[in-house]
């Protein structure tokens, strides 16, 4: 099937100005699908850390899972990357399975970044949807009150974990006329089609290649079922991907009509195609068209998100613009908790937040290297034991950091030619170059921190060495005795190391304060009830240990950890598919 020439398309004309416009018509993977006119943002857009390298930028390779293999990352205009990113359903706070995939975005720019690439990253906010709309109702509060309070909280614990900020955050509700116009484009190609209830659909049988691109569907084995078999005869789930007055049992949902009994007016908008309110998703192919271009880069996502929700973005995208949408796509692994070790989600109610799992700054740092130390492709455990490693790996940094600014704080211990003496420099050396192809590979980031370790490793036996010679000295009581002095021109190197590492691992920061929650919503998380910075650590400690326990089924556990809660002083309500309330007894 051929394909027009894309061309930048859906710019305000109060973005222009603060866009550069490049162009590049090429052929790519043997598609013969044309690439668009791109635009990228200008250089004060971009995030100010971490700092570029400055080196020439290495061949990267990605494990692309629209090609299922790992194949050399080339952006369609060299030097410049557009990424687009899932963010979080802002109806309560995210979990530390969330931020897993927020920490691999991270690890991907910071990546690109470290080699010199221009990244101009853009990620979602979803502030409308099914789960939103109950919350709305069970507490009695409004859409914009609801998702402003868990945006702001979400914002709150992307700076607590050092992740650097995307180019912008759309929500999805400042985007609806973007999402309209998508629909009418779809409907123009022969795509979408709207059913008597007046809900718009995307008709699956009329786009070639649905599910196949992320996926592989048994698409023959698929029958439509009769309406009493469908869900959408089941309106108390009013899903996306189900509706009697659809076509096609694959059909999913666009535009959802309004309808009295469930949607509220605040969570509903009178446009050109109807009354009604977006499907999930629409959105991001609306947004990311928006800010990125019709063909852009990188998405990325967890690995749940494969279908349908990437795949239907791909539908939406290519059959309204007829341009490749995405080049590279990478998906991170799941977090796994309990003696199970089952995936982490709120369905399960087996989540922790990062504020809850994560008491103290040194928690929120170690959880940070834990993800990010990490494959981000494999299965994660989430267990007290990885995040007690995780905490004692830090501390080891952390202590050698300490000496090395006690020893290196007047500098000049390299000489202007460059060149560094002593068996320190050449590890150095070694350890970087070996850092570099390990972060290029796919992100093979055990590789990267083994040898983060390496360096930190022959830091640590020149300070043994220096202090066991000066002992002896002391214990012999020779004044002739010489002690060779510390070879501060090769621990210079190893500082210098460990500040390029850490512009990927991003792991030398102040932990900020969590921002006090002061809304009038309510919501199921213990931090809205009472703020964590109330409770004491060692509450919070034991409130995390309860809930593993019981996902465990210990429930003797459980109750000696309640036990011990009480006499601190605190109570815990458990509530379903969420975290236990904690109050302080008065």
């Amino acid at each position: 099937m051929a394909h027009k020439s894309c061309h930048r398309s859906g710019l305000p004309g109060s973005m222009r100005p603060l866009l550069q416009l490049f162009v590049l018509v090429t052929f790519v993977d043997g598609f013969g699908i044309p690439l668009k006119m791109s635009a990228q943002p200008n250089a004060q857009q971009q995030p100010s850390t971490p700092h570029t390298s400055g080196s020439n930028k290495r061949e990267i390779m990605f494990y692309n899972s629209l090609s299922r293999t790992k194949d050399v990352f080339e952006p369609i205009i060299p030097g410049k990357v557009s990424m687009y990113t899932c963010g979080p359903t802002v109806y309560d706070y995210a979990h530390v399975g969330n931020f897993r995939a927020f920490l691999t975005y991270d690890t991907i720019k910071r990546v690109l970044l470290y080699f010199g690439y221009n990244v101009d990253h853009i990620c979602n906010l979803t502030d409308i949807d099914d789960k939103i709309i109950k919350r709305c109702n069970e507490q009695n509060i409004s859409l914009m009150e609801l998702t402003h309070k868990f945006a702001n909280l979400f914002m709150d614990d992307l700076k607590a974990l050092n992740i650097v900020p995307a180019r912008a955050y759309p929500r999805a509700t400042d985007h609806i006329p973007e999402m309209v116009q998508l629909i009418q484009d779809l409907k123009r190609n022969g795509l979408a089609y709207q059913s008597d209830e007046g809900s718009w659909y995307f008709n699956v049988a009329e786009k070639e290649g649905y599910g196949q691109q992320l996926v592989t569907l048994d698409l023959a084995g698929m029958k439509k079922r009769s309406g009493s078999e469908t869900a959408g005869a089941i309106r108390g789930t009013d899903a996306d991907e189900y509706d009697a007055e659809k076509v096609g049992v694959r059909d999913f949902a666009l535009w959802k009509s309004h309808k009295p009994d469930f949607d509220r007016e605040d969570a509903t908008w009178d446009t050109e195609i109807g009354r009604g309110r977006p499907g999930w998703h629409l959105e991001c192919s609306a947004m990311a068209k928006k800010y990125l271009g019709d063909t852009i880069d990188l998405h990325a996502g967890g690995v749940d998100l494969t279908f349908p929700h990437h795949e239907n973005e791909i539908a939406q995208s290519e059959g309204s613009s007829g341009c490749r949408f995405c080049n590279c796509w990478m998906h991170n692994g799941f977090v796994n908790i309990g003696a199970k070790d089952e995936k982490m989600s709120k369905s399960k109610g087996n989540f922790l937040t990062l504020r809850t799992a994560c008491p103290k700054p040194d928690d929120v740092r170690a959880y940070r290297y834990l993800v990010v130390s990490s494959y981000y492709r494999n299965p994660l455990s989430f267990t007290d034991a990885a995040m007690g490693a995780a905490r004692g790996a830090l501390k080891r940094i952390d202590a050698l950091r300490t000496k090395l600014d006690g020893v290196l704080e007047d500098g000049g211990f390299i000489s202007e030619d460059g060149v560094v003496d002593g068996v320190i420099a050449p590890v150095v050396t070694e350890q970087l170059e070996k850092f570099d192809r390990a972060i290029a590979d796919d992100l093979a980031m055990p590789r990267a921190a083994a040898c983060l370790f390496a360096v930190l490793k022959a830091a640590e036996g020149e300070f043994k060495r220096f202090a066991k010679e000066t002992k002896n000295a002391e214990k012999d009581g020779d004044s002739a005795v010489t002690v060779e002095p510390l070879d501060l021109a090769g621990l210079a190197t190893v500082n210098h190391a460990l500040l390029k590492m850490d512009e990927v691992f991003g792991l030398f920061y102040e932990v900020p304060s969590p921002m006090k929650d002061d809304s009038n919503g309510s919501t199921n998380d213990a931090a809205s009830l009472e703020s964590d910075a109330a409770i004491p650590a060692e509450v919070m400690k034991l409130v995390s240990e309860r809930i593993i326990a019981k996902d465990s089924k210990d429930w003797d556990l459980a109750d000696s950890l309640r036990s011990q809660i009480t006499q601190l002083g605190f109570a815990v309500k458990d509530l379903k598919d969420s975290d236990p309330i904690v109050s302080r007894i008065e």
